[in-house]
């Protein structure tokens, strides 16, 4: 056991080679930096983008909704950093705004649709038989339709808002998150501190929210990391098809619909820079649920 130099003795943890210091929470992120550069690239990138939506009024230099007569179809310059649209916006300006929007939506539905989609998959799981039945059977019925597809049914169903979307976007997020858990809760009902809690006379939701539900977060976490890309993916998709975003919201999808879809031959710029940000943002997420799959995966550890 390690001594520091005032004699106080420094907290453990074990390892296979006995007890050593445990880790402080620098300690571990140069530890997962090391381990995984590509998964620390993704999370610093998913910082700064937090950062650029959180300080948009700072980091824009225009109104994102303001028209300009002399920026309609302006190419990039020093003036309009990244151009400007049909109408006369500031793209650059728009492009910050849209990242609210993409990272709100992307980080809300998969909130509100994993969570609810995870609390299922437990119930679903462990209490087996008719419940896990049933369940299961609204579930395949859900699945059984493309995500894209249901989006796009709520969304009609709803209308265009930013709450629409985060409603459409948790109903799709649902389905697969109540599958994917209840395989994990299927196997943790089964060992021995769930058996030795029932023997001890704890209920079915003690030991539901106690016992299952902590011992599902690694998963959790590491589905609502992959999910974000996707959720990025589709509320781009929806408002570029029209039935997403309000057009008078700066998003990337909405960016890439309406007119600048037959001007890309005269302003290229307002399709590149639109697509390039959605493209960023969901390979850095990728590349961040990916590391975290890994270090957070117990099945994964040894192979890394």
């Amino acid at each position: 056991m390690a001594q520091q130099a005032t004699g106080v003795l420094a907290p453990t943890e074990p390892t296979g080679a006995g007890m050593r210091p445990k880790r402080t929470v620098w300690e571990n992120i140069v530890n997962f930096t090391q381990r995984k550069p590509l998964g620390a690239f993704g999370a610093v990138v998913v910082i700064l983008l937090a950062i650029i939506a959180v300080l948009a009024p700072i980091v824009a230099t225009d109104d994102p909704r303001e028209t300009n007569a002399a920026y309609r179809f302006s190419p990039p310059n020093g003036e309009t950093w990244l151009g400007g649209d049909q109408i006369g916006r500031d793209v650059y300006s728009r492009l910050v705004y849209g990242t609210r929007i993409s990272l709100v939506v992307g980080l809300l539905s998969v909130l509100f649709g994993v969570t609810i989609g995870a609390f299922i998959g437990i119930v679903s799981g462990y209490f087996g038989g008719v419940t896990d039945l049933v369940v299961q059977r609204i579930m395949d019925a859900m699945m059984s339709f493309p995500a894209l597809i249901l989006a796009l049914a709520i969304m009609a169903i709803l209308g265009a808002s930013v709450t629409n979307v985060i409603i459409a976007l948790s109903a799709v997020f649902i389905p697969g998150a109540a599958r994917t858990i209840r395989s994990q809760a299927l196997s943790i009902k089964e060992v021995d501190y769930i058996l030795a809690a029932r023997a001890v006379g704890a209920g079915d939701w003690r030991i539901i929210l106690r016992h299952m539900a902590p011992n599902c977060a690694a998963t959790f976490i590491v589905l609502a990391s992959i999910s974000l890309g996707w959720a990025i993916v589709v509320e781009a998709s929806l408002s570029f098809l029209g039935v997403g975003i309000p057009p008078d919201v700066p998003s990337w999808g909405g960016m890439l619909n309406g007119v600048a879809q037959n001007s890309l031959d005269v302003a290229p710029w307002l399709g590149v820079f639109p697509g390039l940000a959605i493209a960023i943002t969901v390979f850095a997420v990728n590349l961040l649920g990916d590391a975290l799959r890994d270090v957070l995966d117990p099945r994964m550890r040894g192979a890394n």
